[in-house]
């Protein structure tokens, strides 16, 4: 499956929500253009939202001492809903981003553990509507490039389903990723295995091989040839 989409919502009102395939996300973080300093700052952005699963909030509310990356484990400590902190680990090629973009920016002087880790001109941090502005223009991009792999209605909110899907189909128990994602119950990160359940389901359709041979779907009233030639006269 390129793309897809579940339910996620109360009784009374249902969301559609888009996810990326591994594909789609690695032709959304081919779009940045590193020779510049907004693509290397927006390639870590966009790559950091994903391999954390963070909401978009967190990610604009995060400052370099928030990272642990001098040695491993690498860790990041977010703060969530309700100013509940939980740690989430981070993988070797993000930690590679990271460090290229925080040194280029002098994010690692102690005077500027407490500034914005992302912030745009005057030092200030990234609005909302300034990282999804971001992330609209390289899906806009992608999506030229392959229009398979990026859904039409794509949002923030997005990589943090599609990094939860990708984490359950390789097998990462439900629990930890509701640690991971910062669920106060598991329930709210149920709907990731409700989900890939039906993309499962929808694969192996997708993927069935018609076994019974030709011959054998004929219906035996159309061997009858007097039945045929009966049916035709009436």
């Amino acid at each position: 499956m390129a793309k897809g989409a579940f339910h996620k919502g109360g009784k009374n009102r249902k969301k559609a929500v888009n996810y990326l395939t591994t594909d789609g996300i690695k032709a959304l973080l081919n779009q940045p253009d590193t020779t510049t300093a907004n693509g290397r700052r927006n390639l870590a952005l966009l790559s950091l939202m994903y391999d954390t699963g963070a909401r978009v909030q967190e990610i604009i509310d995060l400052t370099p001492e928030s990272l642990r990356i001098e040695s491993k484990p690498y860790t990041i400590r977010i703060l969530g809903k309700g100013r509940k902190t939980r740690i989430v680990p981070l993988l070797e090629e993000q930690i590679c981003i990271l460090k290229r973009y925080m040194n280029e920016n002098k994010l690692f002087e102690n005077h500027r553990l407490t500034h914005p880790l992302f912030y745009k001109a005057r030092d200030e941090k990234l609005t909302r509507q300034g990282v999804t502005y971001i992330l609209q223009s390289y899906a806009n991009l992608s999506r030229k490039e392959h229009p398979e792999l990026i859904p039409d209605a794509i949002c923030c909110h997005s990589l943090r389903h599609s990094k939860a899907m990708h984490l359950l189909q390789a097998g990462v128990n439900i629990v930890y990723l509701r640690d991971i994602l910062g669920h106060v119950s598991i329930q709210s990160t149920d709907v990731y295995a409700r989900a890939d359940s039906k993309s499962k389901r929808e694969a192996l359709e997708k993927a069935y091989t018609d076994l019974v041979p030709e011959d054998a779907k004929t219906r035996e009233w159309e061997k009858n040839q007097t039945l045929l030639e009966w049916l035709k006269s009436l």
